[in-house]
């Protein structure tokens, strides 16, 4: 019993004290993941389904992740001057109208133009969700609640996987329209539950004006966009959970369900393992962090060059999600520390670019070594990259610390901006500072 009890404290202040509004976009997130299908599932579609090469596979993931860069950036401006509720209802009505279409097309050339379309609607929503969670959170809960978020996803997709993997093996259309139904339910959540959040002028008079914040101030941003780019590095090794690894797998003979079974092992793990993570990391120094996870990640990886039955897979996918567990919430939170209040949209759109332009290029360099020089070469330049990235967290994370740009959470005025918007977006409920349940 004293563990249970220790347990069941733990779970109630890792929830207790995030705002009601906080909890809807959760459930949005959780929705949306529970009906995912199109990222985890198309490399197999194309090869095992429609018969086409791993090298085209990788063309279409390509296309899906060109039309994630271009509207990262377009996500991130709109987040910023239409607000975060009108970017997340354009972007989420439209993903499932494009993903629906993606199930009847059949046409090459026009399976890889949906997937372009597909891509670049569900990356739009990228930037307003996590520039809301900034906007309604507390800065000292960013953490908590960007790891609770990443924790929704993952016990979505720890769902979706094992269900899509049967579904997959009856029919891929069924997946298709089961994605768009779910992602236009979440769009429904938005309209009916979510307030606007974004920073006006009126919560303080010392905020600065909307547009002062462009997209050439984030490119000129030199310890932010090195934070981007060591991001690009990592999604780049996280990306082949859903690219490599399917292709891999199927040219070694195992099914869709296998693969969904393996896969499935990382969204459960993140499940059991998030909330007590983050617990542990939450006041731990992120450079270590950030170091230590990008190398797990890399090798993590790298051990599928000698995993040949489907438990030593699954053990592997052990290894690079405690890298992700690990990884996602001390690098999100980061991203905030860095981000100006009224810039947060194209900031985030900045980043979300980083994994969007890492969608673009992994498939590409998945299917271009696997068709050339075989799966254990791509699982080699895994560890290479995770090193790589490794050594650059190390070397950033010193000169930022140094020059004390990481040392407070956010300025009084920024602080005090935050407050402002999360009293507008309460209106006169008051109880939405409390935490707990919907």
């Amino acid at each position: 019993m004293p563990y249970a009890l220790r347990a069941r404290r733990a779970v109630r202040e890792t929830v207790s004290g995030l705002p009601r509004e906080f909890w809807w976009l959760w459930t949005s997130t959780l929705v949306n993941r529970l009906g995912a299908f199109v990222a985890t599932f198309m490399a197999l579609y194309l090869t095992l389904d429609r018969g086409y090469s791993a090298t085209y596979a990788g063309l279409v993931a390509a296309l899906h992740g060109l039309g994630g860069v271009v509207s990262s950036l377009g996500g991130g401006v709109m987040t910023d001057r239409l607000g975060r509720r009108p970017t997340l209802l354009i972007a989420q009505s439209s993903t499932a109208a494009s993903v629906a279409l993606l199930g009847f097309v059949r046409d090459p050339v026009a399976i890889a133009g949906v997937a372009f379309l597909v891509g670049m609607a569900s990356n739009a929503s990228r930037p307003a969700v996590q520039a809301m969670m900034a906007d309604i959170v507390r800065p000292e809960d960013r953490i908590r609640a960007f790891s609770l978020n990443y924790w929704a996803i993952n016990l979505g997709f720890a769902v979706s996987s094992m269900a899509a993997g049967f579904i997959a093996e009856v029919s891929y259309r069924a997946g298709f329209l089961i994605e768009a139904g779910m992602t236009m339910v979440c769009a429904v959540l938005v309209f009916l539950r979510l307030p606007e959040s974004k920073p006006t002028a009126t919560v303080t008079e010392a905020a600065p004006r909307d547009d002062s914040v462009s997209l050439r101030t984030v490119l000129r941003d030199g310890p932010f966009m090195s934070v981007v780019g060591l991001s690009f590095l990592v999604a780049l090794i996280f990306q082949q959970g859903a690219v490599g690894l399917p292709v891999a797998m199927g040219e070694a003979g195992f099914t869709p369900a296998e693969y969904g079974m393996a896969i499935a092992v990382n969204g459960v793990l993140i499940v059991v393992l998030q909330i007590p993570v983050t617990r542990f990391i939450e006041h731990r120094d992120p450079r270590r962090l950030l170091v230590v996870s990008s190398v797990l990640a890399g090798y993590g990886f790298a051990l599928t060059a000698f995993a040949g039955s489907l438990g030593v897979i699954a053990l592997t996918v052990c290894v690079w999600t405690l890298a992700e567990i690990v990884n996602a919430p001390t690098q999100t939170s980061l991203v905030v520390r860095l981000s100006p209040v009224h810039g947060r949209g194209r900031y985030q759109g900045m980043y979300t670019m980083s994994w969007s332009v890492a969608a673009l290029v992994a498939p590409l360099l998945s299917g271009f070594v696997i068709d050339r020089f075989g799966a254990e070469w791509l699982w080699g330049l895994c560890a290479v990259v995770g090193t790589a990235a490794g050594v650059g967290y190390a070397v950033l994370m010193r000169r930022v610390s140094a020059g004390g740009q990481t040392e407070g959470v956010e300025t009084e005025e920024e602080a005090e901006t935050a407050d402002g918007v999360r009293a507008l977006a309460a209106g006169e409920n008051r109880e939405t500072r409390s935490g707990g349940t919907l």
